[in-house]
């Protein structure tokens, strides 16, 4: 079985829009069986939340049902469990990196460095801006989450 772990900031927009475009690519490959697909973040801001309602009905445009999801800190636990630890930018990532037990720094990736193809480094955090900034984070986190699924099946 394969583990992946989205990571954002809150876990209200990003990290579990990650988690619902994943898990439904997953399931449309017919490979639920062989993944566990999680999300959290690095900070406690939203322990205990539903994802973000704007980030739900953006997802839920395209078919993405988030309305189970609720938002979760990273823990150290996590670093031990999980194969793939995707953070969706700059910031998350180094707070992953400093947190993270040497042995399994591997297991750290920026989640859009498995869309080559797309110029941006970051996944951007929608949280304060328009809903335009939803549509855009659900555009790279499809291409990211092709690119891992792709990577994924080489483990299989």
């Amino acid at each position: 079985m394969i583990k992946v772990l989205f990571v954002c900031m809150g876990n209200i927009c990003r990290s579990p829009t990650a988690e619902g475009v994943f898990s439904l690519l997953v399931k449309n490959a017919k490979l639920s069986e062989q993944f566990y697909i999680d999300s959290a973040g690095t900070h406690a801001y939203h322990v205990g939340s539903p994802a973000d309602l704007r980030s739900q009905e953006a997802a839920l445009k395209r078919g993405i049902d988030l309305s189970d999801l609720c938002a979760r800190q990273v823990t150290l636990d996590d670093f031990t469990e999980f194969d793939y630890i995707l953070a969706m930018d700059k910031e998350n990532y180094q707070i992953l990196r400093m947190e993270c037990p040497s042995e399994y720094v591997d297991k750290l990736h920026l989640f859009l460095s498995f869309a080559p193809e797309i110029k941006e480094q970051y996944v951007p955090d929608p949280y304060l801006g328009g809903s335009n900034g939803f549509e855009h984070v659900l555009n790279l986190v499809e291409a990211a989450s092709r690119g891992l699924l792709e990577d994924c099946r080489q483990r299989l």
